[in-house]
């Protein structure tokens, strides 16, 4: 496998404009971060497997279908027969932005255990992606580590997304104890400007990274700034691409996970060494483009981009 990501994969419940009777109409769409980034790298050739769990209820297959489809290897899901398949039900603004309310207590995605990890699909992996949203809990977070060790322990490069969900945290300490554990295990970090911001107390975004860096050598640190564009931190060089708005913007939804699996598909192309300021750029370019694609769509795993209209934008 190229890439093997671990976490939740849930039902994102997005608003669809409002029935006869005036009450809102909600769309049941795939989601959760891991397989957003996972349908974006199969949807750009590569092989990608996920580990995780849903409920064995109408959901769950649904999901399971969902992520058949779009080529990512389902054979690490599992199905919990006594908790159902986590909801989040995603409140857009005028503006794209989002809110999320979770149905997630419990929630199936919450309970995977380390003696149900899939080793075999881990140790065969490229590059092993992670979150947080499999580190609220302690089971399904000793399963995120143990399977961090063993990606390691077979010479994986780890990716990490923070992807902070405040209302599945009992609080925010705990959160920030989990993203400095992953800070401290990963090669490759997507983070985002408030996120940045939230975890190192530093407003400008560039004295966040160096507050990182100070704590831990993580080779390629990723900004994603929203509609200012993207950042790569790389050894010394300081890299800014531009975004790409769209007119027709629906919802962010997917947005940072197609960025993140669009640098992913970089450093499987490329490697992590030896990198100059033009691959720099040419992989902010491109991530940049794939995501302001998916802005103009509902949802995300079902939908991201081609290749081709990637290159269409550029």
């Amino acid at each position: 496998m190229d890439v093997v990501a671990l976490g939740e994969l849930l039902i994102d419940f997005t608003e669809n404009g409002v029935s006869g009777q005036g009450n809102p109409l909600f769309e049941a769409n795939p989601g959760g971060a891991p397989c957003n980034v996972l349908a974006m790298l199969s949807r750009l050739g590569h092989k990608t497997a996920f580990i995780g769990k849903v409920g064995n209820d109408f959901f769950g297959k649904q999901l399971e279908d969902a992520i058949t489809e779009v080529g990512i290897d389902a054979a690490g899901l599992l199905k919990d027969d006594k908790v159902h398949t986590t909801l989040a039900l995603v409140h857009t603004y005028p503006d794209g932005d989002r809110d999320f309310s979770f149905y997630r207590n419990p929630g199936a995605d919450m309970m995977l255990t380390e003696e149900e990890l899939p080793e075999e699909i881990i140790r065969g992996a490229k590059i092993f992606h992670f979150g947080t949203l499999s580190m609220t809990h302690p089971g399904v977070r000793a399963a995120t580590k143990k399977a961090i060790a063993v990606a390691k322990e077979a010479g994986a490069l780890i990716s990490f997304d923070p992807n902070i969900r405040k209302p599945l945290w009992d609080s925010m300490e705990d959160a920030r104890e989990q993203v400095l554990y992953g800070l401290g295990q990963c090669d490759i970090l997507k983070i985002s400007d408030n996120e940045i911001q939230w975890l190192t107390g530093k407003e400008d975004y560039t004295d966040g990274v160096r507050w990182i860096r100070e704590r831990y050598p993580v080779p390629l640190i990723l900004v994603s700034m929203g509609k200012e564009g993207s950042r790569a931190y790389y050894k010394d060089r300081i890299v800014e691409a531009k975004p790409f708005l769209q007119p027709n913007t629906i919802e962010t939804t997917g947005a940072g996970d197609t960025f993140c699996a669009c640098v992913l598909h970089y450093v499987l192309e490329h490697g992590l060494e030896g990198l100059e300021e033009k691959n720099l750029k040419e992989m902010l370019r491109f991530a940049n483009a794939a995501a302001s694609l998916i802005t103009t769509r509902k949802g995300a795993l079902r939908v991201m981009p081609e290749k081709e209209e990637i290159e269409k934008m550029l």
